[in-house]
């Protein structure tokens, strides 16, 4: 077999525009950086070496509007796009997607739970939010969201995601409210209430975050004594010298999902690779390059004890997780973030 390579999508356009009516490679879609070059060292370049089959990568950190003019525009030049939960049910509900019998035409997603496995989309990782601090700076630090409150033990700035979503768990989980009765408590005006009141305690003392970048900037210069951030980022800073440490207890934590655009010609070909990509092995082989959690729980058992200490859903860091409720927050993110809005500018 020839060496295969993968080709940039805009090299491969420059020599001839394809119409989605005739064969072209499959064209698979991430959100860049560390997390892509992970996918393609633990599923697409041996998936490539094993089938024969071409890819073209892309990219596109967020949201639907790409994929919503290729489908609309008859153009679709994407075919598998790793997606957030949300835009995965919005794009679904508003027929972007393609419509998939995972179990039957992918059983390599046998060991993904059924919440995590729609019909427009199937667990691609497991990403979490967590409190972090500096352990260069702070040796007893700590252990809750209810500490990250405590500012007089611990003096300094805190770092927020600067949205309802996640935020407004965090409260009710540093107010004393069990994981299990966030969702509930935050679905009625008295609890919204309640996380609102807890937040305006740390007001003062809130440093904004909008990129996944900043908040593990802030804990490396000082500007925060800690932060929510993304796990994956934290230990990418670690592994090139800092000593940031992860609170995993309470942690935020979701999956993203792989989708195919409605319209691909290569939907037949794109649910092939997410059945490989979905399968143990390879699980385990991606959750060895970056720490995210394997959305095939089946991995975790074949990882050895030094990658399941990094990742979310590793046994020993599930203490008091919240699942982040995709369902809620498309029925409550207009209200409940216009409302975030108003209070954060004030």
């Amino acid at each position: 077999m020839k060496p295969l390579k993968i080709v940039p999508l805009a090299a491969a356009l420059v020599c001839c525009a394809l119409s989605t009516a005739y064969a072209r490679d499959l064209t698979v879609v991430s959100v860049g950086g560390a997390l892509q070059d992970a996918y393609r060292a633990a599923y697409w370049k041996p998936y490539q070496q094993q089938t024969g089959q071409h890819l073209i990568e892309d990219t596109n950190l967020v949201g639907l509007s790409k994929a919503k003019a290729m489908v609309e525009g008859n153009n679709v030049i994407w075919d598998l796009v790793q997606m957030d939960e949300e835009d995965v049910v919005n794009g679904c509900d508003q027929g972007l997607l393609e419509q998939v019998d995972w179990a039957r035409a992918a059983p390599g997603t046998a060991g993904i739970p059924r919440s995590e496995i729609s019909r427009c989309g199937v667990g691609s990782m497991i990403w979490a939010n967590v409190l972090a601090y500096d352990g260069g700076r702070i040796k007893d630090g700590p252990k809750s969201w209810a500490d990250f409150w405590d500012v007089k033990r611990w003096p300094g700035k805190r770092g927020l995601r600067k949205q309802a979503k996640q935020t407004l768990e965090i409260a009710l989980l540093a107010d004393g409210v069990a994981p299990a009765d966030v969702y509930k408590v935050l679905a009625t005006p008295a609890g919204q209430d309640r996380a609102f009141a807890k937040l305006d305690q740390l007001k003062p003392y809130i440093q904004w975050w909008d990129a996944g970048a900043q908040p593990v900037e802030w804990l490396a210069s000082g500007a925060v004594a800690m932060t929510s951030a993304y796990n994956g980022r934290l230990d990418a800073a670690n592994k090139e010298g800092r000593q940031f440490r992860i609170v995993w207890k309470n942690e935020i934590y979701g999956p993203t999902f792989w989708v195919v655009l409605k319209g691909s010609p290569n939907k037949a070909a794109a649910v092939r690779l997410i059945d490989y990509m979905s399968a143990p092995q390879e699980q385990a082989r991606f959750s060895q390059l970056v720490p995210y959690g394997p959305a095939n729980r089946q991995a975790l058992a074949s990882l050895p004890a030094a990658a399941l200490a990094n990742l979310p859903n590793a046994p020993q860091n599930l203490q008091g997780p919240v699942l982040q409720n995709t369902a809620f927050w498309a029925d409550h993110l207009d209200e409940l973030q216009q409302r975030f809005a108003r209070w954060s500018s004030h």
